[in-house]
């Protein structure tokens, strides 16, 4: 079995790229759905311990998180060092389950694949990618941002074209699902070709 690392900055259309390949009957693992499954039970309790006052009734509470963490490295670190060996096992156990199944590739869908030393662990790498513009129109049209808080966001993701330089394939989303189905196609049946990389 390959495994693809999909990843992409905010606004690129991952979360579509990564239902695209599911809808081509891809296993995906979906990194950010099971970081809201751990804040929701496993990682509960250690997360309170470390950052007391983030939790309500046994589940973390991402705002009161947030507010204690961002903009704090160490805070970041000490976090991540609770929740990432977590998000591992249950990679590890999507992936060993996907292998059972008889599945030829695989797909890890993770938004800082770069950041955290994934793209070691996968055979290949996606990035998805869009233009500058159409990525910040996407962003800001969902309301939920402002464009200083989107520029502070980018300005700590690691620049689209430096992901770029580092994938083994490339989405652009900029023009339609169509093109991006036909690009999955293509990427499935190259990777199956490709030797198995992953450490």
């Amino acid at each position: 079995m390959r495994v693809l690392g999909l990843t992409g900055s905010i606004g690129m259309g991952k979360s579509t790229t990564a239902k695209l390949f599911a809808e081509a009957g891809v296993p995906v693992y979906d990194a950010d759905a099971t970081v809201h499954k751990v804040y929701e039970g496993e990682a509960a309790a250690a997360v309170e311990a470390a950052f007391p006052g983030t939790t309500i009734g046994g589940k973390v509470d991402r705002s009161r998180l947030s507010a204690k963490v961002v903009g704090h490295p160490d805070e970041i670190k000490r976090l991540e060092q609770i929740v990432h060996p977590m998000l591992r096992a249950h990679q590890q156990a999507f992936l060993e389950e996907a292998e059972r199944s008889g599945a030829p590739v695989a797909v890890v869908d993770v938004p800082l694949l770069f950041e955290t030393g994934g793209d070691k662990r996968v055979d290949a790498v996606v990035v998805v990618t869009t233009s500058p513009e159409l990525q910040r129109q996407r962003i800001l049209a969902r309301g939920t941002m402002t464009e200083e808080a989107l520029d502070a966001l980018l300005a700590r993701q690691m620049p689209d074209a430096e992901k770029r330089r580092r994938a083994d394939f490339i989405v652009d989303t900029s023009h339609g699902l169509d093109p991006v189905r036909v690009r999955i196609r293509d990427i499935l049946e190259q990777v199956i070709k490709m030797p198995q990389r992953r450490s």
